[in-house]
């Protein structure tokens, strides 16, 4: 079992102000330098009284790539989006989660990382 004194637990949120993709998107999130990071929960609620379209991509920093966790999703009035049900993704020193909208300030978003020193390097996907 790993040691869980080295673990870091973070969790963070920011309601959107992006409208454009990948470098222009709203990073929500960036895994830190020497740390691989389990994402356990990643949330996405709607504020607005209609429904409204999101996306949210994964930047891999190994390959310098956006890809898209979920690409113009809608989300209706007034309700939420889990991303991240029973399941994980990892990700690793300096890949980032981003998200905009066509409606961005209608959204808040919120994920928690479980980050746990490095232990070697990964490279490509």
């Amino acid at each position: 079992m790993p040691n869980q004194n080295t673990y870091k637990y973070h969790t963070t949120g920011l309601t959107l102000t992006s409208s454009s993709a990948s470098g222009s998107a709203d990073v929500v999130y960036t895994c830190p330098t020497n740390y691989n990071g389990t994402v356990r929960f990643l949330h996405i609620s709607n504020s607005s009284a209609s429904a409204r379209t999101v996306s949210v991509q994964l930047f891999i920093a190994d390959v310098s790539a956006y890809k898209y966790i979920t690409k113009t999703t809608s989300v209706a009035a007034n309700a939420v989006l889990n991303l991240v049900n029973d399941n994980y993704f990892f990700m690793h020193a300096g890949d980032k989660i981003v998200a905009f909208s066509a409606n961005p300030t209608d959204f808040e978003v919120m994920v928690s990382v479980e980050e746990e020193p490095a232990q070697f390097t990964f490279t490509g996907v």
